[in-house]
């Protein structure tokens, strides 16, 4: 993780915006809602449905109710997470897990 985060940050210019020692975010210093979030492996396989990718949405409840009105396969049900985001995740058509959420206001 100490090797990613290194890479994203001095490499790429990105600011770390949260770590929690099991996942690690890190922004844009010009677009903070550009992000990637870094799981550790362990971590990972302990999640139900890991996200290989998050994407950050205004209104995350309103993106939720388009999803059950349009039978997206949700994964993981909408949550309102410890450390400020509401989240839910989805599969798109090939199976890919997208991580839907907004930070609490």
């Amino acid at each position: 993780m100490d090797e990613s985060r290194k890479f994203y940050t001095e490499f790429l210019g990105l600011d770390v915006a949260m770590d929690m020692g099991w996942i690690v975010t890190l922004v844009s210093p010009s677009n903070p809602t550009a992000q990637i979030s870094l799981l550790r492996a362990e971590a990972a396989a302990e999640l139900q449905s890991p996200g290989s990718l998050s994407i950050e949405v205004a209104d995350v409840d309103a993106v939720h109710a388009k999803a059950v009105e349009g039978g997206v396969p949700i994964v993981y049900p909408l949550t309102t997470e410890p450390w400020g985001i509401r989240r839910f995740h989805v599969t798109d058509p090939n199976g890919v897990v997208i991580n839907i959420l907004s930070h609490r206001q």
